[in-house]
């Protein structure tokens, strides 16, 4: 293979990325392991994010390939990545922060973090379903690591256990499934398969096995009914920072590679393939909506509607499977995971504030008082659930609506209509911590003084919801043609 300078600018932001991940741990070896200041190491990382996240912008939309078509650079893998980086970056200011991931190993906690991103990066841009694989267990390494590394010693050794072996199996499944498209087809890359993968699915039992099992392993990594059952037990366990960290990014890009594959129309050649998918995108809206309304665990209601808004982006990528002009459905799934990022990390932003020590538990009844003593971010954490129910003018309602009207337009009303019932369902529970903040009398109250940091990410968040929900339009245009 002939590597070209051209290939070299093109990955510049994943060169960038690494590099800056040596910093903290190369200092701290240099000090002889004696760790820098955290302050310092949290400038390092948020410094390399920012130039990635540039360097993003000018190479990433180009629509150029590297490295003989294994990576392509076009508008999905510019809003993917920048969704995933700037997500990434918010949740590792809640990790320096947060008191049970900020302590002596800081360093490596970042080093983790980053090299997880950049495995988000490769999968975001891969169309090699073996670059594709590459990416997912780099990014899934890091993060059983960083689960784990949780000053907390009970439940998040339980949850990074549980989620290796879990994942672990997903990823043999999807490989599994790699393993049987190449045999059948002769290619791996996603590019090649694009023109006849419809034809090949309705000819050979082969490659539908192996394009079912890829999908099987996707529905695991995105919490997808009936694979979803690590979901709650992981979020709770994993700390907070770390939690918004895959609840926000590591999801985005998981539904970036999803898209790509069923971008190669396989829907349109299976129609068992078809209806299983939409089978499993009502149950993961019902079962995570249902699920929530008995939580009383903060992370976990916030957990289970992760799992409902993932059956919700699911309609968005089986609309986009079967549409013959995929733009739109393609751009609502997009705008979607732009507002599902910021206002699940807005969420889960508050919960760490709200966190004494690494074995804090925040119920839902502990946020009385919480608009009394901290009035404005009770008021960001109003708007997040608000947004989370979707209720206009707020970002929520517009990324339901794009969706939901891709996929009506595509004859896929029994859908939407559950989607729409679901988000009904869901106004209880995104409801029930409003109340409790302004009705009841309480005492809670952020844990100290020194979360400067996470309140600038919260209202910021909280910002970007209200006006990108009120210039939807635009925003949604603006997408739509970098996706063309």
């Amino acid at each position: 293979m002939n590597i070209s300078m051209a290939d070299i600018l093109l990955i510049s932001p994943m060169i960038a990325l690494f590099l800056f991940s040596l910093i903290p741990l190369t200092i701290k070896v240099l000090r002889g392991n004696v760790e820098q200041s955290p302050t310092a190491t949290i400038v390092e990382a948020l410094i390399g994010l920012f130039l990635t996240a540039g360097l993003l912008i000018v190479f990433g939309g180009s629509g150029k390939t590297a490295f003989n078509g294994q990576l392509v650079f076009d508008g999905l893998t510019q809003w993917m990545g920048l969704i995933a980086v700037v997500s990434a970056g918010f949740s590792m200011i809640l990790m320096y922060e947060n008191p049970a991931t900020r302590g002596k190993q800081f360093s490596e906690l970042i080093f983790l973090a980053m090299n997880s991103i950049l495995g988000m990066l490769i999968l975001v841009s891969a169309v090699d379903l073996i670059t594709i694989f590459i990416g997912l267990e780099l990014m899934s390494l890091s993060l059983y690591l960083m689960i784990a590394m949780s000053h907390e010693q009970k439940i998040s050794k339980e949850a990074a256990i549980k989620y290796f072996v879990l994942g672990s199996f997903a990823s043999a499944i999807f490989l599994y499934g790699v393993s049987f498209v190449f045999g059948s087809a002769g290619t791996i890359n996603i590019l090649d398969l694009m023109e006849n993968a419809s034809t090949l699915i309705k000819t050979s039992k082969v490659f539908l096995f192996g394009v079912s099992f890829i999908s099987l392993g996707f529905c695991f990594k995105v919490s997808i009914a009936p694979f979803h059952a690590w979901t709650p037990d992981v979020y709770q366990g994993a700390p907070t920072p770390v939690t918004s960290f895959m609840a926000t990014a590591v999801k985005t890009v998981s539904f970036a590679a999803f898209l790509r594959v069923l971008a190669m129309k396989p829907l349109i050649g299976s129609d068992n393939l078809f209806l299983v998918l939409q089978w499993f995108a009502v149950l993961t809206m019902t079962i995570g909506n249902v699920a929530a309304l008995v939580q009383t665990n903060l992370k976990r209601t916030i957990a289970y509607s992760s799992i409902s808004h993932s059956g919700y982006i699911l309609v968005g990528l089986i609309t986009a499977g079967i549409s013959q002009n995929s733009v739109f459905a393609a751009s609502s799934v997009v705008f979607y995971l732009l507002a599902y990022s910021l206002m699940t990390f807005g969420a889960f932003a508050i919960v760490s504030l709200i966190e004494k020590n690494e074995n804090s538990v925040v119920q839902t009844d502990d946020l009385a008082g919480f608009a009394k003593n901290q009035p404005m971010l009770a008021l960001c954490l109003t708007i997040f659930l608000l947004s989370l129910a979707g209720i206009p003018p707020a970002l929520g309602f517009f990324g339901k609506f794009y969706l939901f009207s891709a996929a009506v337009s595509e004859g896929l009303l029994w859908l939407a209509l559950w989607g729409v019932l679901n988000s009904a369902i869901g106004v209880y529970y995104y409801l029930r911590p409003i109340v409790v903040m302004y009705m009841r009398e309480g005492d809670c109250d952020i844990s100290d003084d020194r979360r400067f940091g996470t309140t600038v990410a919260i209202v910021t968040a909280a910002l970007l919801i209200v006006v990108l929900g009120i210039g939807s339009g635009p925003l949604f245009e603006m997408i739509e043609r970098s996706l063309m």
